[in-house]
């Protein structure tokens, strides 16, 4: 059974993550945890941390966020009923990074899929604040849906890579699970400047062949572009609609994301993202 973590501040960019993981997973045993998490617009950080609330704001909250889950709750069940599924719910007073962690910590999900963008719809941020921050420090898998994106089965994944990880099992089983079910093709898209590999990269590719020896391949070699133009060009070039990365420090993923102001990114993603942790 995939357990499968759907954060929602009830916003719909969040019913549209929501509309894509359930068809995503529409013939495979799940269950979905909702969670929504709660503290007062007024309120600092460190007294969030303290876990203490005025009184009786913290109930009125609680209250809201547990009416909230309910009706989405509902919602789900008019439009995606699937005896396939059992959801469970959670209302917490704590921060999303936080209670992530502590969920997962507590063997709740091996997977999160979330929206892009919050309740604000700024058209100009690519990721909300809290997307960026939960990318950041969470140890599972994530997958962003971009506000917008309908649902389409995965047929080309793209994954770039720049061959400085030595793969292992947890950074490639997301990817060839997906895949492999989808009977859908990886891209595996290194960006170069004219350098040959060295060693270390070259053993590592090659642990990436044998990793997808059995699932549909392809690897490509592009020179002297950078990250998000190349990144642009072979998403429109070929179709594809899953864009896999590994968040692995000190690698052009980092670079990439996190090096800028937070909440911009140097590319405007209109797919599907999935984020692997590196450890």
């Amino acid at each position: 059974m995939k357990r499968i973590l759907l954060p929602t501040d009830f916003s719909d960019n969040s019913w549209n993550a929501i509309s894509y993981a359930l068809q995503l997973f529409k013939d495979q045993t799940c269950l979905f945890t909702l969670l929504h998490t709660y503290t007062p617009a007024i309120y600092q950080l460190e007294a969030a941390q303290l876990g203490v609330a005025p009184i009786g704001l913290e109930n009125a909250m609680e209250e809201s966020s547990r009416n909230g889950l309910n009706t989405l709750q509902k919602r789900i069940d008019k439009t995606f009923k699937n005896a396939k599924h059992t959801f469970s719910h959670i209302a917490a007073f704590n921060t999303l990074t936080a209670e992530i962690e502590a969920l997962y910590q507590g063997g709740v999900m091996d997977l999160i899929i979330m929206g892009t963008q919050g309740a604000s719809g700024i058209q100009e941020i690519l990721f909300g604040s809290n997307t960026v921050h939960v990318i950041k420090n969470t140890k599972c898998p994530l997958l962003a849906i971009p506000s917008g994106f309908s649902y389409e089965a995965p047929h080309e994944l793209l994954f770039p890579s720049d061959f400085q990880i030595n793969f292992e099992d947890h950074h490639i089983k997301p990817i060839t699970d997906l895949a492999n079910h989808f009977h859908a093709r990886v891209n595996i898209l290194h960006i170069s400047y004219g350098n040959a590999l060295s060693e270390v990269q070259l053993k590592n590719k090659k642990k990436l062949e044998a990793y997808f020896e059995k699932t549909a391949h392809l690897f490509h070699n592009v020179t002297n572009t950078d990250v998000p133009d190349a990144i642009n060009s072979f998403q429109l070039k070929s179709r594809i609609n899953l864009l896999v990365m590994i968040n692995n420090k000190h690698s052009f993923f980092e670079n990439l994301f996190f090096k800028s102001t937070i909440n911009h990114i140097g590319f405007h993603l209109n797919i599907p993202f999935l984020v692997i942790p590196s450890t």
